[in-house]
């Protein structure tokens, strides 16, 4: 492999994916879905110590064995997780060593939660040894020249931040793998995750984390994002069940590969008053800070999600009013384990 140049050795080997793919086929009632069902799929999760990550190898150890789903970073892990099962140092951007643990360990799915630079390693491994690779796209991925009130799964892109781009390009490489090669690709596009995993790092959506971690302790939150701006947002329980539920679903059922799915789609006030339900003290000031306003100003306002919900029934479990509860039962529970006084 040359640093910067992706020359997919599934270019010699695109016969043999074509191969599995027709051998699969060929079997009464059985597609490579099938296959990699046969027994427990084998599960590497890349770039596995984010919220993201974590969080769903807990629950694919539920359904697949703790064994069967190796969780992979560069980073060093808490205590806590070498505890839950396997972790593997993994540099993704090391062909060699990355497909020596996709060989050693009989790898058959892949879960992609690392940087794009290191997305054409995945996607020449993942062809080579027919695995089926998921890699998370998101809101981003759509730009100001988007339908915006909904945003359907096909439609014009073109972001306008490096993020976005990156994303549109992963989405489009697997496209194209799948289609010359048959790749198994999948991919969603994931709306604004919340979650109490882990802290909010300031992103466009992460407002909607920071504002109950200020119910709970000051009381205020001032938002960098005006009002009335509309964004679909998502529970993280639904955000890993839906990716389960995608990497499960019949590869005979999809008519796409990348798709939205979508749970909920609300602005900060509208946040805010849901939570004053339950905490009326709290005080929301705005301070719209104009990069990512304008970010936010070119996102969709809703995901059309039609056809994840027919093709491999994605319905979610949280709406607004769920959301809240959860989030604010979770962040005081932990304030009180950590000593901290809860507003």
């Amino acid at each position: 492999m040359h640093p910067g140049v992706f020359v997919p050795t599934a270019a010699a080997l695109g016969p043999f994916c074509r191969d599995c793919l027709s051998r699969a086929r060929s079997l009464p009632g059985l597609s490579l879905s099938g296959l990699h069902r046969q027994n427990n799929p084998r599960i590497l999760i890349t770039g596995g110590l984010g919220q993201l990550g974590t969080g769903l190898a807990q629950i694919l150890r539920k359904h697949y064995g703790k064994d069967n789903v190796i969780l992979s970073d560069i980073k060093k892990p808490q205590p806590h997780v070498l505890e839950s099962g396997p972790f593997v140092y993994a540099d993704v951007l090391d062909y060699k060593h990355l497909r020596e643990l996709v060989v050693n360990n009989r790898i058959t799915w892949m879960v992609h939660y690392s940087a794009l630079l290191s997305l054409h390693n995945v996607l020449d491994l993942a062809l080579e040894n027919c695995l089926r690779i998921f890699v998370p796209s998101t809101i981003g991925a759509f730009g100001p020249s988007s339908p915006r009130d909904p945003a359907p799964d096909l439609c014009i892109q073109r972001p306008r931040t490096i993020y976005g781009v990156s994303k549109v390009h992963g989405e489009l490489m697997g496209e194209y793998l799948h289609h010359k090669y048959g790749l198994d690709f999948r991919c969603l596009r994931y709306p604004g995750v919340i979650s109490v995993n882990g802290p909010p790092g300031g992103g466009t959506t992460d407002y909607a984390v920071q504002i109950f971690h200020d119910a709970l302790s000051t009381g205020h939150h001032e938002c960098y994002l005006r009002p009335d701006t509309r964004l679909p947002m998502m529970h993280i329980s639904d955000c890993h069940r839906a990716t389960i539920e995608f990497m499960q679903a019949p590869e005979c059922q999809l008519s796409l590969r990348t798709y939205n799915i979508a749970a909920m789609s609300f602005t900060p006030e509208e946040l805010a008053q849901e939570i004053r339900k339950h905490l009326p003290h709290l005080k929301v000031t705005y301070n719209p800070d104009s990069v990512r306003q304008n970010i936010a100003d070119s996102w969709p306002v809703r995901f059309d999600d039609t056809n994840a919900r027919r093709d491999w029934g994605w319905a979610p479990i949280y709406a607004l009013e769920e959301l809240v509860s959860d989030m604010l039962r979770s962040i005081r529970q932990k304030r009180t384990n950590k000593g901290l006084p809860v507003s």
